[in-house]
């Protein structure tokens, strides 16, 4: 039997060593687009803030762990797929058979339609080649706008600002992390970031972003000074005109416009996709004996069994495992994705769990919302009957774990409920009780 994994991120790292316990036979490939060994994407704002070296950021830190698993390593990028013929062709012409596949391609920056965004010191933050770049423009003092502010745009701010940039940000939505927070927590979070000097930008886009410089030989030179990947700065800068008429001079712009997933070579192969790889419980796809994990897939949702694409770490590595059982014969479900996003911005740890924009009265629905601006504490809970689906925090950073719990056990709160209805910062006694009670 031989897998082959397309994609050496944390979700095609950890089928493949699944894989291997589970069949030890078995041949197993694991395929990379990239030169550097297999790392997360998520260290690079901590490599950024020179808190780890490149190193740190790879997912196995002990030379020929691969090897050792007897897992062969392919650097390529595969450009389409045969499924009938169970066959991959790579962009060097080469081809790799399978009789097994796992998509787990992640994901890719999304550069939104602006005049000029492909001009050199306009940066993506996704991949070392990226962050090498930014490292070099990024210095003390230079002026930096972030496009986006939403949950890895935040990640990204945090890095700039560690490295005392003037920094500002503009985000379309109404309010910081629109896909992750309520409209009051998003707010909440904007003014904790002005406080600490960045300026913040909301309800805007960006109309285009033209240099400041209109030698195109120069620009050439300069797209050539960081190297293959990267993109070098033009000392006399850019002007970004916002969607307002405002123009804001500076050094470097990031685009933290969101990501894709990358499912263009599956065109014409039967692999049915929508926003994402759809796939069942078992993390299979339309096509038998080729399943997707991570970024790339789009699961059914724990509680309403439609489908999503939850891209963060931990769905990853649960969507891996579950998949590379199957890939091995064996049975495993995953019981549905939840929502899980924590993220520290600027020292202000907030969280969302579950649905956590709520539901509607006539379906059951209610929830409650505590805000307490001056601590920059703040809590919303959402109810199903007297079933928790969906939790929001600012500056709780204690037990605020027993939230996900809750949900993802879709434990009966009972009475509980009233009263978390009359303080929702009660979740922890909620919890307790509850346990006792399941024992």
């Amino acid at each position: 039997m031989k897998h082959v994994i397309i994609g050496n991120g944390p979700a095609g790292v950890v089928a493949a060593e699944v894989l291997r316990r589970a069949d030890a036979e078995a041949e197993i490939v694991l395929i990379g687009a990239e030169p550097e060994p297999a790392y997360s994407r998520m260290a690079i704002p901590y490599l950024l803030e020179g808190d780890i070296d490149e190193s740190g950021t790879y997912l196995r830190k002990t030379a020929g762990h691969f090897a050792g698993l007897r897992i062969r390593e392919l650097q390529a990028r595969v450009v389409s797929m045969d499924a009938a013929q169970r066959k991959l062709l790579l962009a060097d012409g080469q081809f790799e058979t399978y009789d097994r596949l796992l998509v787990a391609s992640g994901s890719h920056p999304v550069r939104p339609s602006i005049p000029g965004i492909d001009l050199p010191q306009v940066q993506t933050c996704w991949t070392l080649a990226d962050a090498r770049a930014i490292a070099k423009l990024a210095k003390p003092g230079s002026r930096v706008l972030q496009l986006g502010a939403g949950f890895i745009g935040c990640i990204i701010m945090e890095a700039l600002a560690a490295r005392g940039v003037d920094l500002t940000v503009v985000e379309m939505g109404d309010r910081m992390v629109p896909r992750m927070m309520t409209p009051k927590a998003g707010n909440m979070i904007r003014n904790w970031v002005e406080n600490k000097g960045v300026r913040v930008l909301t309800g805007k886009g960006v109309q285009r972003i033209a240099a400041a410089v209109a030698n195109p030989g120069l620009l050439d030179r300069l797209a050539q000074a960081v190297g293959v990947g990267g993109k070098a700065a033009d000392a006399s800068g850019l002007t970004v005109t916002l969607s307002d008429g405002e123009e804001i001079a500076c050094d470097l712009v990031i685009v933290a416009a969101g990501v894709a997933p990358n499912v263009g070579f599956l065109d014409n192969t039967g692999v049915q996709v929508a926003k994402g790889v759809l796939v069942d419980n078992r993390m299979q796809t339309s096509v038998p004996g080729i399943y997707a994990a991570g970024d790339v897939a789009e699961a059914p949702d724990l509680f309403t069994g439609a489908h999503l694409v939850a891209a963060i770490q931990p769905n990853a590595a649960d969507q891996a495992r579950v998949a590379a059982l199957n890939m091995a014969g064996r049975e495993a479900q995953l019981p549905g994705v939840l929502a899980i996003n924590v993220l520290d911005t600027l020292g202000l740890v907030s969280t969302s769990f579950g649905q956590w924009w709520g539901e509607t009265a006539q379906n059951g629905g209610s929830g409650v919302e505590f805000a307490d601006d001056l601590n920059h504490r703040y809590i919303s809970l959402q109810f199903k009957d007297d079933v928790l689906i969906g939790a929001t925090s600012i500056g709780h950073t204690e037990h605020v774990g027993v939230l996900r719990g809750l949900i993802q056990t879709r434990t009966r709160l009972g009475s509980w409920k009233d009263s978390l209805l009359r303080d929702p910062n009660g979740y922890m006694a909620a919890y307790l009780a509850s346990a006792q009670s399941a024992a």
